[in-house]
């Protein structure tokens, strides 16, 4: 990676998951922190002031101006906080609170939850819905970075009120139901149930509260998992498709790689042993 650094970043790229963000959050976990400061020196020259903090774009010239954490400004939000901390940077903590500033400021549930649109101006593609509840552009993965914002500045109750909120309109949203074609499509850990249940056992580790859910999440894994002699695998689905059975995956955002590695945790956490993943990602905060 260090040799592949161009002097301003590796693409043009700004997000979590294609971006420099996601870079910065890797080399952390590999304990470089000079490259991790390397990866986020861009986004203090590349802020857009907004009503109420600051944005990005997705990567130069991109029009729609994402949220969230996989594509969006919750998943620099995330970089430059994680970041700011190793690095005793209180410039890029305070960027990251305002990146996370107008984020908040788009909440459209009130004060009770926590639900903000997929794009704005919304991102116009026939598969794209206004509103998600998963890890990639909804809630399940907004009260992520609440979380490590929490860890980040444990005298702010604001971030644990955010992460409540964020769960309350996970829980109340009535996934894994699909009352309707497209609303809950997904088994996988980006956008779909495994990604929740990564959330639903952080909160029984954290606040004691997501035994239940948990359990509901996995039974509906359960159910919709594929099994044969070759072993067991899942199919998410597209509804505008024939067959709307798309093909099993195997990786971790939309295959077996990522469910499975939630089951093994909540087996783990249901029979009280150590509640940490086995292998940490860097774009999940641990349990406290």
């Amino acid at each position: 990676m260090r040799s592949r650094y161009d002097g301003a970043g590796w693409n043009d790229y700004y997000e979590l998951i294609a971006g420099n963000a996601g870079i910065a959050i890797a080399a952390l976990e590999c304990g470089d922190l000079d490259l991790a400061q390397l990866a986020v020196d861009r986004y203090p020259r590349t802020t857009e002031p907004s009503t109420c903090g600051v944005q990005w774009e997705i990567r130069a010239g991109a029009v729609p101006r994402l949220h969230h954490i996989s594509h969006g400004t919750l998943g620099i939000v995330y970089a430059l906080a994680a970041v700011g901390r190793a690095a005793d940077r209180p410039d890029l903590v305070d960027l990251a609170l305002a990146g996370a500033a107008d984020v908040v400021s788009r909440d459209e549930a009130g004060p009770e939850g926590f639900l903000v649109a997929h794009s704005d101006p919304q991102q116009q593609h026939e598969k794209i819905e206004r509103h998600n509840y998963g890890w990639c552009h909804g809630p399940a993965g907004d009260a992520q970075v609440f979380r490590l914002l929490s860890q980040v500045l444990p005298d702010d109750p604001g971030w644990a009120h955010l992460v409540d909120r964020c769960w309350r309109t996970v829980v109340d949203s009535g996934l894994p139901r699909r009352p309707r074609p497209g609303f809950w499509d997904n088994n996988g850990r980006c956008c779909g149930t495994a990604g929740v249940l990564a959330l639903a056992c952080d909160r029984q580790v954290e606040r004691g509260d997501g035994s239940d859910f948990a359990d509901v999440l996995v039974a509906d894994l359960a159910a919709r998992a594929s099994a044969d002699g070759d072993g067991v695998r899942w199919s998410n689905l597209e509804h505008r498709e024939t067959p709307s059975d798309l093909a099993p995956a195997t990786g971790w955002a939309m295959g077996n790689a990522g469910i499975i590695r939630e089951l093994l945790r909540h087996a783990r956490i249901t029979a009280n042993r150590d509640p940490r993943y086995a292998v940490p990602f860097p774009d999940h905060p641990p349990t406290d």
